[in-house]
């Protein structure tokens, strides 16, 4: 999203905040910027917040967050990211189209957080491109836009076309911004002036609760999933779950089969694997106790299984972990 650190200019970005944007999101993403510029000791980013009518704009807390510019009379941009945290607030939709249609919007990288992106997709900038968005309103975003490739993770960059779940991934979607300009160093220790040891790749899941993906009208299924993700130690069998919440295998495997997509001993192991990567990320612990509290009785089955699942063997993961993942599409 711009030019290499060596770029004479800094990189003007311009901050479109739609009514009720998440105050949270906004000081993430500006603070990495202005984090960047202290780092390098000179002015690589300036950011602009822009609204709609260029007046003040009430964000999520209540508060009002003046702006520099409508988005119409904004400068010449390096870079443009939408802001929103709802996709029922009211917008004067042919005034956004037709401040956007004024932005040359086929060579401006645009970047959505939040709900942004349903922003996007409905100024048709996403056709044809990866998106993202909160998990929240993953279902409406899918069934209203079917020219946009929808997925589950935290964050997308596809090409020009950039989106972020919002909350905590907006951090790890902008340190990977800085670290595709700026390189894995630069960015490790950015990470490190917000504390973190790792910034999460794009292509992690956001965590959707089990009964929003659902609903509540499958007690059986949650009450199976729950078992599994209290019993990762020791797991049980198959035949164990249905027992004890009451249904047959038969059934239990057709609840997976409807409902998740999946068989049970799959989604079990992959609880199991997941858990095992949280662990190998942010603890210390060696690989054995690592894959013996996740189930697996020995180091050679661990590893196999884990790189079967993810690609990289458990000591491959273990170390990547004081590494930034910058993945540039």
């Amino acid at each position: 999203m711009g030019h290499p650190m060596h770029a004479a200019k800094p990189l003007r970005y311009g901050f479109l905040l739609l009514p009720h944007a998440s105050m949270a999101d906004f000081a993430i993403a500006s603070e990495v910027l202005t984090r960047a510029n202290q780092l390098a000791e000179k002015k690589l980013y300036e950011f602009l917040p822009l609204s709609l009518n260029g007046l003040p704009v009430a964000m999520s807390n209540g508060l009002k967050l003046p702006v520099d510019l409508p988005l119409a009379y904004a400068p010449k941009l390096d870079g443009l990211f939408i802001l929103a945290d709802d996709i029922t607030i009211e917008v004067n939709l042919d005034e956004f189209l037709k401040s956007i249609s004024g932005l040359h919007t086929d060579k401006l990288p645009i970047a959505g957080i939040g709900c942004g992106s349903y922003w996007m997709a409905r100024a048709g900038l996403l056709n044809g491109f990866r998106a993202t968005i909160h998990w929240q309103e993953i279902s409406r975003f899918t069934e209203e836009f079917h020219e946009v490739i929808v997925s589950s993770n935290l964050y997308e960059i596809d090409r020009s076309r950039m989106s972020c779940a919002g909350g905590a991934a907006t951090l790890d979607f902008m340190l990977s911004l800085v670290g595709s300009l700026h390189g894995h160093e630069f960015t490790a220790r950015l990470s490190e002036m917000f504390s973190i040891e790792r910034v999460r790749p794009g292509n992690e899941r956001q965590r959707i609760p089990l009964a929003t993906r659902i609903g509540g009208s499958q007690p059986k299924l949650t009450e199976a999933v729950s078992l599994m993700e209290a019993n990762i130690e020791e797991p049980l069998t198959t035949d164990d779950i249905a027992y004890y919440v009451g249904v047959s295998r038969r059934q239990l495997e057709r609840l997976f089969k409807q409902y998740l997509s999946t068989v049970p001993s799959k989604y079990y192991l992959e609880l199991r694997l997941s858990r095992a990567r949280q662990l190998l990320q942010q603890t210390s612990k060696s690989i054995v106790q690592i894959g013996l509290a996740c189930g697996f009785s020995s180091g050679p089955h661990f590893s196999s299984t884990y790189r079967n699942h993810f690609g990289i063997t458990p000591r491959e993961e273990r170390a990547q972990r004081t590494q930034v993942v910058v993945e540039p599409r």
